[in-house]
């Protein structure tokens, strides 16, 4: 099979990236952005973000996941500590994430450290979600190979019946991880190519360091 995707053009023309306008936080920025992101509601998800580790196999993965909560030391997202992202991130807790807007032209790119979040804050989180999510989070293995869908639909209708009338309580197993980051990079879509690459790098006295970068 062969297909010539050459002939797909689109010209980005809806916004700029200048330094004049830019906050010395890149915390801000992306909050800016993701309030403008989520204000034109022409994303179903504007928290979809994809996240990059490096597996125990060697290969890097990505994966989407959503975020849950923006902090000023973080992202927050959560899973399944035993999945296979859960075991990249404890053999190797460097990781990328990377947001996508199309609507608006733009990708922020982020490095950083994932570490869990504390239990604390994992089990407020695990309290607001709905029973059938958590009862999910209970029974799925995730990652590993199981034989059958059946297994699963069986398995939460016997869990559904048991928790009925009583909350699921989070399993160890489950919870949050904030990424700390030390490198963003916002990506506005330019004319001709020529697009705005704006780079913020963690200084050793945790400043942020501002740099542009060729397209």
């Amino acid at each position: 099979m062969q297909k010539d995707l050459g002939k797909y053009r689109k010209s980005y023309e809806k916004s700029e990236l200048i330094e004049n306008n830019l906050a010395q936080d890149p915390m801000l920025l992306f909050q800016q952005w993701f309030d403008e992101t989520e204000a034109s509601q022409r994303i179903e998800e504007p928290n979809a973000m994809t996240i990059s580790t490096i597996g125990l196999d060697g290969y890097p993965k990505n994966r989407v996941v959503l975020l849950k909560q923006i902090t000023t030391e973080g992202f927050i997202f959560y899973t399944n500590y035993k999945s296979e992202k859960g075991k990249a991130i404890a053999e190797n807790p460097s990781v990328c994430l990377s947001f996508f807007w199309p609507t608006l032209e733009r990708q922020i790119i982020i490095k950083g450290k994932a570490e869990k979040t504390s239990k604390a804050i994992s089990d407020t989180y695990f309290k607001s979600r709905p029973k059938g999510s958590q009862i999910g989070a209970l029974i799925s293995d995730q990652s590993e190979v199981i034989a059958s869908r059946k297994i699963l639909d069986d398995t939460l209708e016997k869990m559904t019946n048991e928790y009925s009338e009583k909350e699921p309580k989070r399993p160890d197993f489950w919870g949050g991880y904030i990424v700390k980051p030390n490198v963003i990079e916002f990506w506005q879509g330019r004319p001709n190519r020529l697009h705005d690459r704006i780079r913020y790098s963690q200084t050793l006295a945790s400043n942020w360091k501002i740099e542009r970068l060729a397209p």
